[in-house]
């Protein structure tokens, strides 16, 4: 299914977007400060080009991290979610 998804985004030139859930990892130690990781595993990860972790933040927030990106450096955004759309997050 996955190599039918990417043969689809090739050739029409469109975006596809994967959800996949995360499970806790009781074994990832200690000292690891988020012990989730994704269920589809190395499978989901190599068929995506881009990877966003969402996840909650403060209060309504919503935190969006670029998890993986060939051409884009590690970083987040805080938006929230209204009636009106996503909406930046005021300072």
């Amino acid at each position: 299914m996955l190599s039918r998804l990417t043969k689809i985004a090739e050739e029409f030139n469109v975006a596809v977007y994967i959800t996949n859930q995360v499970i806790a990892d009781p074994g990832g130690g200690m000292f690891i400060t988020d012990p989730k990781k994704p269920a589809g595993g190395h499978v989901l990860a190599h068929a995506a080009t881009i990877r966003l972790m969402l996840r909650k933040g403060k209060g309504e927030q919503r935190v969006c991290k670029i998890f993986d990106a060939p051409n884009l450096p590690e970083g987040e955004a805080v938006f929230q979610i209204t009636t009106g759309g996503l909406m930046d997050v005021k300072d």
